[in-house]
């Protein structure tokens, strides 16, 4: 069984943020391989959805913690199902030091500041799991920060241009392609 994790932030007002492209990524999985409906599990305050591939189960998981402790619900989730992270996990986030289109698929790597990430590393002990980093840096002129609202924190919870949103449609679908490769093949 593997357990893959959508990170972001619960939330209508963060939705179509930067920082929630591991909840569209889950979402689109979910409904491209016929998974469950996602269904809010109180016990690891996360949504869940579950499906098989080719006899592989997995469960999709979007942590209702906020970014900072979805660590909290991955590990709970790990613990019920006995599973091992280095062996049973893919976490996919986003990530602003990549450029809008590209993914990069890694295992053992730190968290490079991600607070979701690092909170997963924290709570199961490890950094040896399958990571998809989804870029969302922009080069978008029209995404241009006032000033005042430099910061990473800033740019994360920002909206998608329109011009990115085109993009994204085919990096969220490779991403899918991608987890779906992972499940069936290996790393």
């Amino acid at each position: 069984m593997f357990i893959i994790v959508g990170l972001g932030n619960p939330g209508k007002e963060y939705e179509y943020t930067r920082h929630n492209i591991g909840f569209r990524v889950v979402d689109f999985f979910a409904y491209q391989n016929g998974f469950s409906e996602f269904k809010l599990s109180k016990k690891y305050n996360a949504l869940l959805s579950e499906g098989t591939i080719d006899g592989m189960d997995a469960i999709l998981i979007k942590p209702q913690t906020f970014m900072n402790l979805s660590g909290k619900s991955v590990r709970s989730i790990l613990d019920f199902y006995k599973l091992d992270p280095k062996k049973d996990l893919i976490v996919i986030s986003d990530d602003a030091d990549v450029t809008i289109g590209q993914i990069k698929i890694q295992r053992g790597k730190s968290s490079a500041g991600h607070k979701g990430v690092k909170s997963i590393i924290d709570e199961t002990g490890t950094k040896d799991f399958l990571r998809l980093r989804i870029g969302i840096d922009s080069e978008d002129p029209a995404y241009k920060l006032p000033a005042e609202e430099s910061g990473l924190e800033a740019v994360v919870l920002k909206n998608f241009t329109a011009t990115e949103e085109e993009i994204l449609d085919n990096t969220i679908s490779e991403a899918s392609e991608h987890i779906k490769n992972i499940l069936l093949n290996g790393f």
